[in-house]
């Protein structure tokens, strides 16, 4: 165990408080430069990155054209995080909380922005009426676990995450505390992937997509290179429920979107077209 810190009585910003991003966070919102976005020919105009909460986005629109629904074409843009992209005014205006991801529906000349990414597939899901059921209870359960993961999600990330792949320093407690919380809801999900094909029943849903970039990624050793120490192969079901939703083209599709790291063929900071995917490398 390191040296006790003791706070100060008043918190004040070090900017050389080190780690991965310590050059862009600041306790600041707003534009730090003024750039445009740019727009492609579509209605959706997608601005993210290949991590998981970007995939969540394009999982769903590709699954929606995989169904035909030709409304659904987008155009996607990198917003590159570590350099900032996610500050400039055109972003901002967007998503004031400069956060990836962020989308523009064109919506017939009269633009709708969507931010956070939980509220983006409920919007798409709604607009297209695909992968959100009709029935009260149905929709009740696929809200539930949606609002589990948006919750739930930055205990993985900003804690287990950042505590054991980016801090400068690794550090006992964090590691320990968020590591058993990232176990805990591993096993909330594999309890009720007991009793379900998918995470809200029988049905395929944003729900789904929402979650198996986070904790599917995860089991299967693509996130923070943490399966051995979390012990993932201890959850079947998850792993079962992975491995199905792996036969599905569109999720291979949808996670290699405005990904700028790993394999050349696996990358795709831009998507604007079906015919983009040529010759990329879909396997998981």
């Amino acid at each position: 165990m390191s040296d006790n810190y003791t706070p100060p009585k008043v918190w004040t910003y070090n900017s050389e408080n080190g780690g991965e991003f310590a050059s862009i966070n600041r306790p600041t919102a707003g534009a730090r430069e003024e750039r445009t976005l740019p727009q492609g020919e579509h209605d959706l105009q997608l601005y993210s990155l290949g991590t998981p909460n970007g995939v969540k986005i394009t999982i769903l629109l590709e699954e929606l054209l995989e169904l035909g629904v030709k409304e659904a074409e987008y155009d996607a843009y990198l917003i590159n995080i570590g350099e900032g992209d996610q500050f400039s005014s055109g972003f901002v205006d967007i998503n004031p909380n400069s956060k990836i991801p962020a989308l523009l529906d064109k919506n017939a000349g009269h633009p709708i922005s969507v931010f956070e990414s939980g509220s983006i597939l409920i919007y798409l899901a709604e607009k297209f009426d695909k992968f959100i059921p009709k029935d009260p209870a149905g929709r009740a359960c696929v809200m539930n676990w949606l609002f589990w993961q948006v919750g739930s999600g930055p205990y993985v990330g900003g804690g287990f995450g950042h505590f054991y792949a980016y801090a400068p320093e690794k550090f006992e407690y964090p590691i320990d505390r968020f590591a058993m919380e990232t176990k805990r809801q591993l096993d909330v999900l594999d309890k009720a992937l007991a009793k379900t094909k998918y995470i809200a029943g029988d049905e395929y849903s944003i729900a789904d997509m929402a979650i198996f970039p986070w904790y599917g990624a995860l089991v299967k050793g693509k996130l923070y290179a943490a399966a051995e120490f979390l012990s993932v192969h201890e959850y079947k079901n998850i792993n079962r429920w992975v491995d199905e939703l792996i036969k599905r083209p569109a999720l291979l599709r949808g996670r290699l979107v405005n990904r700028s790291w790993g394999e050349e063929n696996q990358q795709m900071k831009e998507r604007h077209s079906a015919s983009d995917f040529d010759g990329m490398d879909l396997s998981f």
